[in-house]
């Protein structure tokens, strides 16, 4: 389950899940201009992830919401709604962080600031102590919070090495008190790791998160990375996501290995009024039989990227999933979702 030199592991996303996680849009997120369009884009998701082997745990402010955008054509005996206040969508980065503990599942709580307080963060904060007091939990869930940690911002390979990016995890107001050094050492403990990777290059235009790792490189089985590429000389991506690339090649597991690499498509630049959108295809989420993948109305690069994730996860049914609506607010698939692993949830 996990190497023998320590007793606990960070979770792999590709680990049997008991369900997914998700937090409905709805008028008192920055949603409310265009709450139709992203609800939409949410439902999609929602009969996406039924179609699998899985439960959903849907968080919303008013429970009559979600049932009247799903209807009567998904099975609710697989649908739990809690009713919580949110302040927005992204689940991902307050969701409980699991990590295995002496062949158990614990599930951890992390401060969740808004990105370093760009944003107002009081409800979400609170989610998953708040599921937790509902009885969901299967396992106890352990106070971190001393320390802010977004979900969207480390990867596991599920052997020991977790991935993560220094322009987010070394960004003001997160955990200004630590060194790099001391964070490091913090986290390896804390998730159950033996080494940590650090990218120090290619943030994309529009992530307003400080450079989530989710949206640049993802660790699949077998020691593979798919990472974001730039093929274009003239994109303003081009030159970071080159040097990314040139440091993820560096890259070793902890017995040493090279991880094999797949470079996925960065597609077409996409623009709102103001500046453009971080569009990536690595923002995808793995479920226990299929992976979910953001496309963009670009058939080419949609078709591409599907197939490229599809060769790293063989027998995992390839499920493209429109996300033009969700990188209106600078996030995709895997940023609105969380997955709990098997044992836990009741």
């Amino acid at each position: 389950m996990f190497p023998t030199k320590r007793n606990r592991s960070f979770a792999a996303e590709w680990d049997c899940q008991d369900g997914i996680l998700i937090a409905w849009p709805h008028a008192g997120t920055d949603w409310a201009y265009m709450l139709d369009e992203v609800t939409a884009c949410y439902v999609e998701i929602a009969k996406a992830i039924l179609q699998d082997d899985e439960r959903l745990i849907i968080v919303a402010p008013d429970g009559d919401d979600v049932k009247e955008a799903l209807g009567n054509n998904v099975d609710w005996s697989r649908i739990d709604i809690i009713e919580l206040p949110t302040n927005d969508t992204w689940v991902r980065d307050y969701g409980p962080i699991t990590v295995w503990h002496e062949g158990d599942l614990a599930l951890t709580d992390f401060t969740f600031n808004a990105w370093g307080m760009k944003f107002a963060a009081d409800c979400d904060n609170l989610v998953n102590s708040r599921i937790n007091a509902s009885g969901m939990f299967k396992m106890p869930l352990i106070d971190y919070r001393d320390l802010v940690l977004e979900g969207g911002s480390i990867e596991t390979d599920g052997n020991g090495t977790v991935m993560t990016t220094t322009s987010c995890l070394t960004a003001p107001n997160r955990n200004d008190t630590f060194s790099r050094k001391q964070l490091e050492q913090v986290l390896l403990q804390r998730l159950g790791c033996l080494k940590m990777l650090w990218l120090d290059h290619g943030a994309l235009t529009g992530d307003d998160t400080d450079g989530h790792i989710d949206t640049l490189a993802r660790f699949a089985p077998g020691g593979v990375i798919l990472y974001t590429g730039c093929d274009d000389p003239d994109d303003e991506h081009f030159e970071p996501l080159m040097k990314m690339e040139e440091q993820l090649k560096l890259f070793t597991d902890i017995d040493g290995n090279h991880y094999h690499l797949i470079k996925l498509p960065l597609p077409d630049a996409t623009f709102d009024e103001i500046s453009r959108l971080p569009a990536t295809y690595a923002n995808f989420l793995i479920t226990n039989h299929q992976v979910l993948v953001p496309i963009y109305g670009q058939p080419e690069k949609d078709i591409k990227a599907c197939q490229l994730i599809g060769e790293a996860f063989p027998g995992r049914k390839i499920v493209g999933i429109n996300c033009q609506a969700l990188i209106c607010q600078h996030g995709s698939l895997h940023c609105a979702t969380m997955q709990l692993p098997k044992g836990a949830i009741i």
